[in-house]
């Protein structure tokens, strides 16, 4: 489904009954809703799986070049809207990367839409103004790479040492094929409205969360070890899960291991806050 809400373009598709919970799927940079169907088509038994495209990815196209002040805010907004008009709240949410950033804010913007959450290998944000901007000019200068050289910007893309365990994969080569798909000109106009220097810091208003959420990294991903462990001191109602061996990727590194893990966490009664 195609939807364009407040110039904020999202696509998704569904698979799975209707009437069960739903679970919303964000993906990371470079990636579309489509990354999920391996996971939501081992769920769609129990549940109702939405897998969304974020703007720039997938067929998520942009019709006009998108303003940076305020998107990263207004996605998510819009993210909400959207949930509210096509699925029936509350539901379940699991983000990844550059997804687990936004859905992170969706959770602490419109907890209301929400019965748990997982974030995967995501943070709040940056802390300070100084580091936003530092991150919004590194950004910039990606951004002109991928639109001079895509194929080649792949490639240096994932010798970063958080994608190492990944390179090492079976699937990693047709994960680096499916990237090409996407468009250049959109996904760096994505990063420059979305990359982590856009987005207001979330680090001040964790302590506010509401909902059960389950922050899951790599044990290889040693950046994101220590943002998780930040993040659990700070954010209420929250755990943090570190699955052994893996990296960045940790929902394609051991899939089944992911699987288990949400299942249990999703299906586990809360107990009721006195």
């Amino acid at each position: 489904m195609q939807r364009t809400i407040q110039a904020i373009p999202l696509h998704t598709v569904t698979i799975g009954a209707k009437t069960q919970p739903s679970i919303i799927f964000l993906h990371g940079f470079l990636g579309s809703g489509g990354d999920w169907f391996p996971v939501a088509r081992e769920l769609c038994d129990d549940y109702c799986c939405v897998m969304v495209d974020l703007p720039g990815h997938g067929k998520a196209i942009f019709r006009e070049i998108p303003q940076s002040d305020g998107f990263f805010e207004q996605t998510v907004d819009a993210l909400a809207e959207l949930l509210r008009e096509s699925v029936c709240p509350p539901s379940f949410l699991v983000g990844y990367s550059m997804g687990g950033r936004i859905a992170l804010a969706l959770l602490l913007r419109h907890p209301e839409l929400f019965i748990k959450a997982v974030i995967v290998s995501a943070s709040p944000g940056l802390r300070t103004e100084k580091e936003q901007i530092d991150r919004q000019e590194h950004d910039k200068k990606i951004a002109r790479k991928i639109e001079h050289n895509f194929e080649g910007f792949i490639k240096t893309w994932y010798d970063q040492s958080l994608f190492s365990t990944l390179k090492n994969h079976p699937l990693f080569k047709a994960v680096e094929s499916k990237r090409q798909i996407n468009d250049p000109r959109n996904l760096a106009l994505a990063l420059r409205v979305l990359g982590t220097g856009g987005q207001p810091s979330q680090w001040e208003t964790l302590q506010y969360n509401k909902v059960p959420v389950r922050f899951f990294v790599g044990e290889k991903d040693e950046r994101y070890v220590e943002i998780g462990r930040q993040m659990v001191k700070l954010c209420s109602s929250s755990d943090l899960e570190i699955f052994p061996h893996c990296g960045h990727t940790l929902q394609i590194e051991n899939t089944e291991l992911f699987l288990d893990r949400l299942r249990l966490f999703f299906n586990q009664q809360e107990e009721k806050q006195l």
